[in-house]
């Protein structure tokens, strides 16, 4: 019998890890040097199994909208008009633009925004920073959009910036905690809704308090606790209210392992400030009935080992470093910390940056920026603990770009901005206060983008760079949970004229006259950041796609720190978890306490400016997009609709039915979107998931759904990212 196989068929294995919180092997099809179908995990267990996202990233590779070729914009800037030009030309017009800002204005006008894209070890942002740093310098950000109040907060009280367990571990609970954590949309780590999911068939008892009765509530069997945004931390503290006047505490471990305890507990019972953290107390500002607080601190603090799964939407708050403080120290006086089924409580989403002690060497880096040397550090910066943002005073917090723009030095910030390079962001549509961005971004007198699509942000560039895909490269990541190793391998060659990250920088250092920027090839880099890891045949490992972590228990963080505190003290300057922190007191900033405190948000419910928009505004992820990658996928949108989720009272009072479309605004912006009236979401609180294409009509009202038209630009003073803090206005559009 002849086989009807080409020849020409191929698998290729690899690894997807689009930055959507999950890493999953992909199986890809390849027919004439065309992937023609994917597959995914199909090996022993545990598999990693795709999403939507990456079942679907065939359609991604063959977009018809995909960037083929370097494009040099005619028209006015954000008016997306370009033409075609040769990578000759574009290099050459970006670096003679790089030289003339740095020798006109000096290199900390060049401003460098970046972001993980597909979170891998070579092809990333690194490569670009390299050139920059090489070639005078540039100013970097700080400040973690996702989570940069779990990061102040894990180092702060744990002095590491990664703290989280295998999520397998969740099966040794006996109670699990989701706050404001949402897997079944936003991953945070493969298999953790599997795992949720087996949690609930062995009896495991789940409970999610969050503003959404969310679909991992919902697969998970937890009982639905619902509060108004920004008010997590005033839960948290009256529970530590009830576990601590009900003895529920264990005072062993602290005695053993914390330093502060007695400041914390001033502070929550009220010997600080008169104000007891009493569930009533909490109650007025949460709007959880204070019996269902009282009744669940009993419930988390007697089930032990218990879970507190702290999200990383909560943080995204003003004072949301608060909330997370709160969170940890909850299950660190239950002694949850250290032992199977029990939880660090730091953050949800870990994925590739932790979780696991994953042994990879370095990629390409900068080797250093000028600009930042000798650079004093900046104010309220909590050193060390693998923080990985940088703590230099010559940097600019990332949603603060579009003011420093607009203000430069006469408004306080290190320099005068004059060019900005982006890679693997889509800065305008998915930071704060959009319009605002708009106008910065208009200001700038030269703008390079690499990209792969015309997104909102590329639409501004004077020059764009088309990157190719991870189809069309080979790279290294790495993910779990439980923990493994994946190979990116390359199954095409690049289509278009589309290069690989570390090809546009070997080029553009080519054309700045750099020398020694690169002195290994691709296949090089990759063999040398193998060279430490447990992967022996990396041959074999390539051709199988990944290297499963064989682990005989869960991986669990600060094991050694309990099990042998005097061998092992915690890596905070007192060898303690640090419920109250002296380098926060050194600070002796009024909204950076050193022990957690509930501080009201600005545009809270009791804002004066809530008379005008009464509505609080959250802006979630969904399980169709990684950000804003993906969604201009034809199958992805045919499974989500872009709308906004209103409670079916607040629709009611503004006549507002299922479907319609509603006009969302406020003084920063607005937009028209079709509404989805439901239970789901408690009355007062609206949400629109962010990610959404940015698609202005002529009027200047989106139409696509972004929601950083509505968010604030304001940031919390430890520097977490306050898109869950907006007030918003919801009314019916009449034709």
């Amino acid at each position: 019998m002849t086989s009807k196989t080409s020849v020409q068929d191929k698998v290729v294995m690899t690894t997807c890890n689009s930055h959507c919180g999950g890493t999953c092997i992909l199986k890809i099809h390849v027919r004439d040097g065309k992937v023609t179908r994917l597959e995914t995990d199909g090996g022993s267990d545990p598999q990693y199994r795709a999403c939507l996202k990456g079942r679907a990233y065939r359609q991604r590779v063959y977009a018809p909208d995909r960037l083929q070729y370097p494009l040099k914009r005619v028209g006015e800037r954000g008016k997306g008009q370009f033409k075609r030009v040769s990578w000759d030309e574009a290099l050459e017009t970006v670096a003679s633009e790089l030289n003339r800002v740095r020798d006109t204005y000096g290199p900390a006008s060049i401003l460098f925004l970046q972001s993980g894209g597909d979170v891998n070890w070579l092809h990333n942002y690194k490569v670009m920073d390299r050139v920059l740093c090489m070639n005078g310098g540039c100013t970097r950000t700080w400040g973690l959009v996702s989570y940069e109040g779990a990061l102040f907060s894990s180092i702060a009280t744990y002095g590491v910036a990664a703290a989280c367990h295998t999520r397998d571990d969740l099966l040794n609970s006996r109670f699990i905690l989701l706050w404001g954590c949402d897997p079944a949309n936003s991953a945070s780590t493969t298999n953790h809704m599997w795992y949720l999911s087996q949690a609930k068939e062995k009896g495991i008892k789940v409970v999610a308090v969050d503003p959404r009765y969310t679909d991992s509530a919902v697969a998970a069997g937890a009982r639905w606790v619902p509060i108004r945004p920004g008010t997590d931390t005033a839960m948290l503290l009256a529970m530590a209210y009830v576990i601590i006047t009900r003895n529920l505490h264990d005072k062993r471990f602290i005695d053993t392992y914390t330093l502060g305890f007695d400041q914390f507990s001033h502070h929550v019972l009220g010997k600080e400030d008169g104000i007891a953290k009493t569930p009533a107390w909490a109650a007025k500002i949460t709007g959880v009935n204070a019996t269902t607080i009282e009744s669940l601190a009993i419930e988390y603090a007697t089930n032990k080992p218990s879970a507190l799964v702290g999200g990383i939407g909560p943080g995204r708050t003003a004072f949301g470093e608060q909330y997370h403080r709160a969170a940890v120290a909850l299950s660190v006086i239950t002694g949850n910390i250290g032992i199977h089924g029990g939880d660090t409580a730091a953050r949800s989403w870990d994925s590739i940056y932790g979780g696991y002690p994953y042994q990879l060497g370095r990629g390409i880096s900068s080797g250093g920026n000028p600009v930042e040397d000798g650079a004093p550090p900046r104010p309220y910066a909590l050193t060390g603990g693998g923080a990985r943002m940088g703590t230099s005073g010559a940097r600019v917090h990332i949603t603060m770009v579009p003011d420093a723009i607009l203000k430069g030095k006469a408004g306080g910030y290190p320099a005068d901005y004059r060019l900005a390079y982006l890679v693997n962001i889509n800065y305008l549509n998915q930071t704060a206060n959009l319009n605002k961005t708009i106008e910065a971004f208009k200001k700038l007198e030269f703008i390079a983008v690499q990209e792969q699509f015309m997104t909102a942000t590329a639409k501004f560039a004077d020059i764009i760079l088309p990157t190719n895909t991870y189809f069309e490269r080979n790279d290294i990541t790495a993910g779990g949970a439980p923990p493994f190793y994946g190979a990116m391998n390359k199954a095409i060659e690049s289509l278009y004229e589309s290069k690989s990250h570390l090809e546009i920088g070997v080029a553009l250092a080519g054309k700045l006259g750099i020398k020694n920027f690169n002195e290994k090839s691709e296949g090089e880099w990759l063999r040398s950041i193998l060279k430490d890891s447990p992967i022996q045949d990396p041959e074999t490992f390539k051709k199988s796609g990944s290297f499963k972590v064989r682990l005989t228990e869960p991986y669990v963080l600060f094991k050694d720190q309990i099990e042998e505190p005097e061998k092992h003290p915690f890596p905070t300057p007192s060898g303690k978890i640090e419920l109250f922190s002296q380098r926060i007191a050194d600070m002796n900033h009024p909204l950076i306490p050193p022990v957690p405190k509930y501080i009201e948000t600005w545009e809270s419910p009791n804002d004066p400016l809530a008379r005008k928009y009464p509505l609080q505004l959250i802006t979630t992820h969904t399980k169709t997009r990684a950000h804003t990658q993906f969604d201009n996928i034809p199958w992805l949108k045919e499974v989500l609709t872009q709308k906004v989720s209103i409670n079916s009272l607040d629709a009611k009072s503004r006549k507002i039915k299922d479907g319609d479309h509603v006009r969302i605004f406020n003084d920063r912006g607005q937009m028209v979107l079709p509404a989805r009236v439901c239970e789901r979401i408690m009355p007062g609180v609206v949400e629109i998931p962010q990610g959404a294409w940015y698609e202005p009509d002529d009027k200047g009202v989106d139409r696509g759904g972004c929601a950083n038209v509505l968010t604030n630009d304001e940031i919390s003073p430890g520097g977490a990212f306050a898109s869950n803090t907006a007030l918003v206005q919801i009314e019916k559009v009449i034709n």
